[in-house]
């Protein structure tokens, strides 16, 4: 037997664009302040009834001629960046219709412009919000119908608000998305309905709400059906101390029931976990089940809600684990299948990956792949002196991949030691995208760094042209005029003509002054101890650096030399016949 459910949300859109702020509007909480950094790191749930729907809606039931019966809206609080793209994904999966919102005056950016992919590859239907209307400097906004208040504005408000909404209408469609402002759409199975909001004032959210109704009502009910008397399955949102109950996890039940004495299998910190449903509550309506104060015990949860859970040995109970009801028996296989997909050692040559959630991991691990990073191992808990040793010994093969990522959480004091003696770079993070970025900055300053280093051992090649007329000693060091043709000569390198060494630079002089170095094009004063003038040194001859087989193989396998260098390194070898060219392999 099947029954009709409430029909889940998705939230997406771009960091900063007010996807929390959009919620807050709705429910009347003040959760953006309590988000790290204003971006919402967990997946909350906030219902809002269809009696809400209606009384928002008002009006404007008729004008859209949606005929409603669906029991609510219940809206999951995806994080806001698009780089979480497997979080994104599981939220697009269970997800029926999704709200991407969008700030009205940038457009699509980069990060919106990933989430709406996401969206099109999971063949999920959404709506865009346009946020911050009330940010256009002719634009009014006021609380309540955005189609109600546009019959109040002036032409020029009513003008701005038209060129942001076809700019944006322009985006879509190089996206492959036709798209045009709510109240215009003919066809709302072939346009993606484009809805002007302020989420600070709510003008907009009647419309919003009563869209993803209408929408879910129409096109999606035989898809929102559930198996309503067979075992649930759940998302675990969050775990947590409660005052009276102990641990406690936050549900997301996107099928079947649960029921108060149910056993039920998720993902612990030290295995999977099986126990019995102890209670369970539930937060009133219009309210997000992370914050809420006040929850009613309730015996039996049906698809779809958000419900607390406690029950007995939900200590090292993890975040982003599903939850299944044992119904089949094949349960605790499914769990463990998910979590070796998530969480795994690996011999490959990369980062170690410690986070707070399975969640945390499968997003990281996503962006990561995305940037051709293979981590080394990835699972869930504090960083321990182990995970350091395991960055140490990839360290040895390439310095640039032997760090630690720690997501959100503590390093255990033995690991800060480790690090330290070891010199293992760990970067802690508590918002996700900032993880990739920092990472690359570093390696990037990191390559260059190691890149200089390299180059400063290495003796430098240099080509220079002895200038004639300008011998102003003939041996004991012999001290002659050149001309820098290319490189960069420097003190204490060997100079060789065809392929036998001369002697060394002891010191360059440019107007009597002592310089440690000179550029092509310089004429300088060169000391060449071991040189003598008339004996194999003459004027108007062509000196090279003379290079080890092993240092010419170092400067041809560095990256990043300059074309005029690779050919100098290219003269110089064949100054040295005995010199065999190094296989790159």
């Amino acid at each position: 037997m099947t029954e009709l459910r409430t029909p889940i949300i998705a939230v997406l859109g771009h960091v900063d664009s007010g996807k929390t702020t959009f919620l807050d509007s709705v429910r009347g909480t003040a959760l953006a302040e309590r988000e790290a950094g204003h971006i919402t790191q967990h997946i909350g749930a906030t219902e809002v009834p269809l009696q809400v729907i209606r009384e928002q809606a008002g009006a404007l039931v008729g004008v859209f001629k949606f005929d409603l019966s669906i029991p609510g809206l219940l809206f999951i609080d995806t994080p806001g960046h698009e780089a979480f793209t497997n979080l994104r994904e599981r939220g697009g999966s269970i997800a029926d219709l999704a709200v991407v919102v969008a700030d009205v005056q940038k457009g699509l950016e980069a990060q919106t412009k990933e989430a709406l992919q996401i969206l099109r590859n999971h063949k999920v239907p959404f709506v865009v919000a346009l946020n911050k209307i009330d940010m256009l400097r002719e634009y009014e906004s006021k609380k309540g119908s955005v189609l109600s208040n546009l019959k109040n504005q002036s032409q020029k408000g009513l003008a701005q608000l038209d060129e942001k909404v076809y700019e944006i209408v322009g985006q879509l469609f190089e996206l492959g998305f036709q798209s045009e402002r709510v109240d215009r759409v003919k066809e709302i199975t072939k346009e993606v309905a484009l809805i002007p909001l302020s989420a600070r004032t709510g003008e907009g959210i009647p419309e919003i709400l009563l869209f993803l109704a209408g929408l879910s009502q129409r096109f999606l009910e035989a898809r929102l059906h559930v198996h309503a008397h067979e075992g649930g399955k759940g998302s675990v949102l969050e775990v947590k101390e409660e005052k009276g109950l102990g641990k406690t996890i936050d549900v997301i039940l996107y099928d079947g029931r649960i029921r108060a004495g149910d056993e039920i299998v998720l993902a612990g910190m030290k295995g999977i976990i099986h126990t019995r449903v102890r209670a369970m509550l539930e937060p009133k309506p219009l309210t997000d089940i992370r914050v809420a104060e006040k929850f009613y015990h309730v015996k039996e949860v049906t698809a779809a809600a958000g419900v607390k859970i406690s029950a007995p040995g939900l200590e090292d109970a993890i975040s982003g684990s599903p939850l299944l009801v044992v119904w089949q028996g094949n349960e605790q296989e499914l769990i463990e299948k998910e979590v070796r997909r998530i969480t795994f050692d690996s011999s490959n040559v990369g980062p170690v990956l410690k986070g707070d959630a399975l969640g945390s991991l499968e997003a990281l691990q996503q962006l990561f792949s995305k940037h051709e990073i293979k981590l080394r191992k990835a699972g869930v808990g504090p960083v321990t002196r182990a995970d350091i040793l395991e960055a140490a010994s990839v360290k040895e093969k390439d310095a640039l991949q032997g760090v630690v990522f720690a997501f959100n959480v503590p390093l255990l004091d033995a690991a800060k030691e480790e690090a330290r003696k070891r010199n293992v770079k760990v970067f802690e993070e508590r918002i996700i995208y900032t993880l990739h970025e920092t990472y690359a900055r570093w390696a990037e300053e990191e390559r260059q760094r190691l890149h200089s280093a390299r180059m400063n051992a290495l003796p430098y090649p240099v080509h220079v042209h002895v200038l004639k007329g300008f011998v102003f000693r003939r041996s004991d060091p012999a001290v002659v005029g050149v001309r820098v043709e290319a490189g960069r000569l420097r003190k204490g390198i060997q100079l060789m003509h065809r392929g036998k060494v001369l002697g060394k630079v002891e010191g360059i002089q440019v107007e009597n002054k002592p310089v440690e170095e000179a550029d092509a094009g310089k004429e300088v004063a060169v000391s060449i101890a071991g040189a003598v003038v008339g004996r194999g040194l003459e004027e108007g001859m062509d000196l090279y650096t003379f290079l080890t087989p092993k240092a010419l193989a170092e400067w041809e396998r560095l990256e990043g030399i300059k074309t005029g260098e690779r050919e100098l390194l290219a003269e110089i070898r064949k100054m040295s016949p005995s010199l065999e060219k190094p296989s790159l392999a």
